[in-house]
């Protein structure tokens, strides 16, 4: 990996790993001290390359240092490669694993938009005793208080009125960091007599209160999720947590940056259609409340999201999207990272371990320092979030040449994993019926590097003759359909059809030839363009790798004629658009234009025989206009002084 312009530098840290330079495309020798003794080999490399990856991230912030004192406008990267690698008991054999890190290092994540949350202080504290009133007095020099105690509330009235101090019960909460807007029943203000507590009277209900943070002390339910922007709740019976809550929001004035962790693209979304519910999954999902419905799409708010991810990994169409970073940049590391791998010469079939910085890597660190590390063969793949892994990121890994996919997450997180267990139970199913076998997309749930370790030291599974390099779509519904036909085509025994679970992302439209008319109701309705008709003829058509089973084009349909069945034909999937139905279209009986089909004109004339606006020759006169075109019709209405409305002969 060495060239004009770029340059790898791997140092052993004082000889406490082995490495192999040449088989790690560094320059050079390894140095044994790079950020220290042969510190100068750092800033020749920046003089010689445009590009610099140094495998330390330890020292990252003195080589930063570094190359700003000497002007360097090239790329600087680092890379973990000795906790994640080098202090193991499989460290000598850890090179393939090293040459993967860094060469998924040197693929740089794309950039994403923030947030920005402004908060000038106003502060609403709730409470049920005096803890709410300590809290307040702490934090008045930094904010604008109002006290708001629970009906009840047996408190000591303050010696001097500094700030109010109100009565009322939240019926309604909703809002953000700066936006906060709650409605509170049971509202009153104190009686200024108060005297050995506070009296409340003349209450009214509706009342809104309007601020930037609030802190909640009531020891009560929740009013938000815990990762709501300004919403600070502790139990009031905790001193150590009430005085971490307080030291917090004390800071939360000015203005705050958050990522927009989804890109949403509505046109995409298969959540409705004329009214007709058809996907929810994100809805299901969310556990911030983040999302709501919003006529035939949803609406996800930037201020509110959290970023677990759920929504994009359990999106069918790609409409919800992860941004930190997107969904194909992981799969093109994952590439890259693989293909190293077994580049530098690996025997053995990788295991890829997801997990996040705030919890996977100092697990993996105390694995190293104080355990046995992590084997050679399973490679660490940082995300933001655990639970944005989707079926089409394992996939992809197993495609690329990958044993097994891990998941490593908080033995309590802070949301429902609900989204990652649907995923991981797809892909057991997909991965039995393909020969890949069972069990090998799994969560690990734990907070003990020991556990950790159980988890992972296994002997590895030889590598397979059949690994893909395919390039990943930049579109998640590209991405999750080719991952999973490359998976089927390096699998031991691929499979023609699989049967998947309900809610599963694929499927085939099964339709009732005798009930459906090709009215087309359902071409219009269905929001991934599965369904679809041809301008020169009555027909639908169907094209299966893009069914995402909403189920709207069932919900929509007036004769009831289509079922959905989950499931992946790969046959199907390769094959162009299917016909469901098609017929002749009915040629006009007066100018023998066509227009309509066979099936819709009979049903019509078959629900309407015996009607008696159709009886006699009246009747039958009304009938013949229904076989006719639009033109026709309304010129044969127009020259004959035909009435509607008159009574047919009986």
């Amino acid at each position: 990996m060495q060239d004009h312009q770029k340059t790898r530098l791997v140092c052993t840290c004082e000889g406490t790993m082995t490495l192999e330079p040449v088989r790690l495309g560094a320059q050079g020798r390894a140095a044994s001290q790079l950020c220290r003794a042969q510190l100068e080999h750092f800033r020749t490399a920046l003089g010689e390359f445009a590009d610099v990856t140094v495998a330390c991230t330890q020292e990252a912030p003195l080589f930063a240092e570094v190359a700003e004192d000497a002007g360097f406008e090239g790329s600087l990267r680092f890379v973990n490669i000795r906790e994640a690698a080098g202090w193991s008991e499989d460290g000598a054999r850890a090179t393939p694993k090293m040459a993967a890190l860094l060469a998924m290092a040197e693929l740089d994540a794309t950039p994403f938009d923030v947030v920005s949350l402004e908060s000038n202080g106003v502060a609403l504290v709730l409470g049920r005793d005096s803890v709410a009133l300590d809290a307040a007095r702490d934090l008045a020099d930094s904010l604008d208080i109002t006290v708001l105690l629970t009906p009840g509330a047996d408190v000591m009235p303050p010696r001097q009125t500094t700030w109010p101090v109100l009565q009322g019960r939240i019926r309604r909460a909703q809002g953000h960091l700066g936006a906060f807007e709650l409605t509170v029943d049971d509202y009153a203000a104190p009686a200024p007599s108060s005297r050995a507590r506070l009296e409340f009277e003349g209450a009214r209900n509706g009342a809104v209160s309007r601020c930037d943070l609030v802190i909640d002390l009531t020891g009560g339910q929740a009013l938000f999720h815990e990762t709501r922007p300004g919403y600070f709740r502790a139990d009031p019976r905790d001193a150590r947590a009430v005085a971490a809550l307080v030291k917090q929001a004390a800071a939360m004035v000015g203005t705050f940056d958050k990522p927009k962790y989804i890109d949403f693209t509505p046109s995409l979304c298969a959540h409705s259609r004329n009214t007709l519910t058809g996907c929810t999954r994100c809805l299901d999902l969310c556990p911030t409340g983040a999302i709501t419905s919003a006529g035939d799409t949803v609406a996800i708010d930037p201020n509110i999201c959290a970023g677990c991810g759920q929504c994009a990994a359990a999106c069918p169409t790609g409409a919800a999207a992860y941004a930190l970073p997107v969904v194909d940049n992981i799969a093109a590391r994952l590439r890259v990272g693989l293909a190293a791998y077994f580049d530098a010469g690996a025997k053995d079939a990788p295991i890829v371990l997801f997990l996040d910085e705030g919890h996977g890597a100092p697990l993996v660190d105390a694995s190293a320092r104080f355990g046995r590390g992590l084997p050679a063969h399973v490679i660490p793949v940082q995300v933001n979030e655990p639970s944005q892994i989707g079926p089409e990121l394992m996939a992809a890994a197993l495609a690329y040449g990958a044993s097994g996919v891990h998941v490593l997450a908080k033995e309590r997180p802070a949301h429902p994993l609900d989204g990652l267990a649907d995923s991981l139970a797809l892909m057991e199913v997909i991965c039995a019926e393909t020969g890949h076998g069972t069990n090998l997309c799994t969560l690990i749930q734990t907070d003990d590097p020991d556990a950790l370790e159980a988890a992972l030291w296994h002997p590895a599974a030889p590598a397979r003759a059949k690994r893909s390099r395919f390039l990943p779509p930049h579109d998640k519904r590209g991405l999750l359909v080719l991952a999973m036909e490359e998976l089927n085509q390096t699998a031991p025994t691929p499979a023609e059809v699989i049967a998947l679970p309900q809610g599963a992302p694929f499927g085939r439209v099964d339709l009732d030839l005798d009930a459906c008319t090709l009215c087309l109701a359902c071409v219009g309705a269905c929001p991934a363009g599965a369904l679809s008709d041809n301008p020169d003829m009555p027909m639908l058509r169907f094209t299966e790798s893009a069914c995402v089973q909403c189920g709207i084009c069932a919900a929509t349909c007036p004769e009831q004629a289509i079922t959905l069945a989950p499931q992946m034909d790969f046959t199907a999937w390769a094959a162009p658009k299917r016909i469901l139905k098609e017929e002749e279209p009915f040629a006009c009986t007066c100018c023998g234009k066509p227009f309509g089909t066979r099936a819709s004109i009979d049903r019509v004339l078959q629900k309407l025989d015996g009607h008696w606006m159709f009886s006699g020759d009246a009747g039958e006169d009304r009938k013949r206009l229904l076989t006719m075109c639009d033109d026709c019709r309304t010129r044969e209405v127009v020259i004959a002084g035909f009435d509607p409305h008159e009574k047919a002969d009986s």
